[in-house]
């Protein structure tokens, strides 16, 4: 995609999830309520009422990767119906990459919803809760491919290349503290180095997802006759780290291949930001801005009703 000054909208994945998130487009919004409602039907259990209350599902993979994308999907068709907000490109961190195809007309929204909940339960399944665990490795001129190096011998893979100064690390548990040992001599006494674990139940993005890739391409088959992959060329992938191709086959593939292998989040930044004129941040939290931040690239974040309100009253 060569064509410069576009709206770019973007939206953060697992971990970015709060109770009441979406709530406020939900009570202001017709269109907001009836998504919530269709991801209800789409479920067979109350999304809202998930999102809205003090549930501790909300932090279970299988239902906060729904959650998410209900919640985005929310806001976005709000910004549309109150704003006329359209954005031309899409992007979005792992679990976002699924709401920016849905955004992009790629997947259908109930189709979406359930596709990630078979998501979060297989990539919950796929390691006994404890034998996991994710971290971030923080530090100025960050080298991905050395980490890697670094590691090449643990049970331990890079899994997200986030921004110039953060990559974050996935895999055994029990290596986690030999690899920040590694991480920190790496970058050596005269560069800062932070390795800080992650509070997530699985190791996203690893070697030991690949033995979910079969059933979650199954499972995307099932529903693969209600894609559209004329769109998909305006979405960025996770696994490529440039534009999907117009390919529903493609867009299938890329979305298995996402699940062991690193986001290749700041190629998606560069790639977009390339066409992009702005670039809107939409979600219940917002940790991509920081990430743009770093790439020298404003984002504007909208983590609610009163940021919109605040960034289109002022155009």
């Amino acid at each position: 995609m060569s064509e410069k000054k576009l709206t770019v909208a973007v939206f953060p994945g697992q971990g970015s999830q709060r109770p009441g998130m979406g709530k406020d487009f939900y009570e202001a919004m017709p269109v907001s309520r009836r998504t919530f409602e269709e991801a209800s039907d789409a479920l067979g259990w109350d999304v809202a009422a998930l999102c809205f209350g003090d549930d501790a599902r909300l932090n279970l993979t299988e239902y906060t990767q729904p959650c998410i994308v209900t919640t985005e999907v929310a806001m976005l068709r709000g910004l549309a119906e109150k704003f006329g907000f359209r954005a031309d490109c899409f992007g979005g961190h792992s679990l976002g990459e699924f709401t920016a195809l849905t955004a992009a007309g790629v997947m259908p929204f109930a189709d979406t919803v359930q596709i990630v909940r078979m998501r979060g339960r297989l990539m919950q399944d796929a390691v006994p809760v404890g034998v996991g665990s994710m971290a971030a490795v923080i530090a100025e001129g960050m080298d991905a491919d050395a980490l890697k190096t670094a590691l090449a011998d643990l049970p331990v893979d890079v899994a997200n290349i986030n921004s110039a100064t953060q990559v974050v690390v996935s895999g055994e548990a029990a290596a986690l503290p030999e690899a920040e040992n590694r991480c920190k001599a790496l970058f050596g006494a005269s560069r800062s180095c932070r390795f800080v674990q992650l509070n997530v139940s699985a190791p996203f993005h690893s070697r030991f997802m690949k033995k979910i890739e079969e059933p979650f391409a199954a499972t995307l088959r099932q529903f693969r006759s209600s894609f559209d992959g004329r769109n998909a060329g305006s979405v960025t992938s996770n696994y490529r780290g440039t534009f999907h191709e117009p390919s529903v086959e493609a867009v299938i593939g890329n979305l298995v291949s996402q699940l062991s292998n690193p986001v290749r989040w700041r190629d998606n930044m560069q790639t977009l930001a390339a066409c992009a004129a702005r670039v809107f941040e939409i979600g219940p939290g917002r940790p991509l801005r920081d990430f743009f931040k770093s790439v020298g690239v404003a984002c504007e974040s909208i983590t609610g009703l009163a940021a919109a309100e605040k960034i289109f009253s002022a155009q």
